[in-house]
């Protein structure tokens, strides 16, 4: 069981994450507070900044602009400037590395990307009330992600002051958010020897005390850029000269509502920003439309991409334009191994706090962890996607979205049980 200073400091330390909330690729400061951590324990490998992430798989990456301010904060926020070296140009995440001799290899995966919600400041959010409300406006850990970081920590904690036989690793993925994570740190070699790998998430509508042993239905994901250019003209005096970009936004954007579902399982499209046009009197001659595909296996996803493709091809050549696009974010479709499943679920009825276990469930979401599961069964190993249940007040995604901490110490537990139990016997 977790001791109560360790469960007092990584209260501790959740509360400071989630002070500092940062998105995507510019997690400065929160990479920076994981590696201090890191660094203030016995651990035998500290990884951080491109030497985690294959940079060829890297996606949807913010301007430089948009790095800058990210990691300018980070400064202000007294961050040691040859800490952040490493990460400039948005190298964030991290990987601890612990060696204990003979025994299997082990991995868990966190998350550590915040989102853009402005956070509630209501007197009855817990956070605005304590004081560790975001300190960024427009950002907040409405996920959880906070309490993901925070996890990997405790682990490394219990797995420390174990007798754990074997390798763990812990890696602190940047980007799930934006699904663009996942791949460069699932390609980036460290995986490569993992025998079993372990990923978590906080709540997912279960309460505090109920663990699921093994998360199923991940939708694959596609994220896309289209934009559209077309040309100019007055659109009072010569509307025939121009070019509508806007009128092959709205055709393809119609259209990829028809395409066709498919017998083999759910689909789904949607566009969700669009945009383009400067003023009422011009014909506009650029647009855009951000959308997704997603599919409940990543064939599925691909099926519907490849027709979401050439709708766009055709919207754009019926309004004499062209169109360029670009994948933003992806993530296959995955499941949890049964093995791993039931070795979780065992240690997870053993465990104090626990008061429910469910095998499995369904998260109809997606998630780019799948990319590091998917690397290591495709390599004989096996994983699982395990679920924390947590009392949240808000819905994920919510300004109000909140992890009760007593779920800090219960994940802890589950996922320390786990790698332990996994270092003495053969699953």
């Amino acid at each position: 069981m977790v001791s109560t200073h360790t469960v007092e400091g990584l209260i501790a330390l959740r509360r400071d994450l989630h002070q500092h909330p940062e998105p995507a690729w510019r997690e400065f400061y929160t990479t920076a507070r994981i590696v201090e951590a890191l660094r203030a324990r016995d651990v035998d490998e500290i990884h951080y900044g491109p030497a985690v992430l294959e940079e060829a798989a890297r996606m949807n990456v913010p301007d430089e602009e948009g790095i800058a301010e990210w990691y300018d904060r980070a400064l202000s926020a007294g961050v040691d400037p040859e800490l952040l070296e490493p990460m400039e140009g948005g190298y964030t995440g991290a990987i601890a590395v612990i060696e204990r001799g003979e025994g299997p290899t082990v991995g868990l995966r966190v998350d550590i990307d915040a989102l853009p919600i402005t956070e509630s400041d209501a007197e009855h959010h817990y956070p605005a009330a304590e004081g560790f409300r975001s300190k960024h406006d427009g950002y907040m850990h409405a996920c959880g992600h906070d309490a993901h970081a925070t996890f990997g920590v405790g682990v490394i904690d219990a797995v420390l002051a174990s007798d754990f036989a074997g390798t763990l690793k812990v890696f602190f993925q940047p980007g799930e958010e934006r699904i663009a994570g996942g791949k460069p740190m699932a390609e980036s070699g460290h995986l490569d020897d993992v025998e079993y790998l372990l990923a978590v998430h906080v709540g997912l509508d279960h309460p505090t005390g109920e663990v699921v042993a093994g998360i199923d239905g991940f939708l694959a994901v596609r994220q896309f850029l289209a934009e559209f250019t077309g040309e100019s003209s007055h659109a009072g005096a010569h509307p025939e000269q121009g070019a509508n970009a806007v009128q092959a936004l709205a055709t393809a954007v119609q259209n990829l509502y028809a395409i066709p579902r498919h017998t083999d399982g759910a689909t789904r499209v949607n566009a969700g920003i669009v945009g383009g046009g400067t003023a009422t009197n011009i014909v506009p001659d650029e647009s855009f439309v951000e959308g997704e595909v997603r599919g409940e296996t990543t064939a599925l996803a691909d099926y519907t991409y490849e027709r979401a493709e050439r709708v766009l091809a055709s919207a754009a050549e019926m309004h004499e334009c062209d169109v360029a696009v670009e994948t933003r974010g992806q993530a296959p479709s995955a499941e949890s191994d049964d093995e791993l499943v039931a070795v979780v679920a065992e240690v997870a009825r053993e465990s104090p706090g626990v008061t429910a276990v469910t095998e499995r469930d369904e998260l109809g979401g997606s998630e780019d962890a799948t990319y590091l599961m998917r690397h290591v069964q495709d390599s004989g190993g096996d994983a699982t996607y395990v679920g924390v249940g947590t009392d949240h007040p808000g819905g994920h995604h919510t300004s109000t979205f909140d992890v009760d901490e007593a779920s800090i110490e219960i994940a802890v537990d589950v996922l320390a049980g786990a790698v332990l139990a996994l270092s003495d016997r053969d699953v």
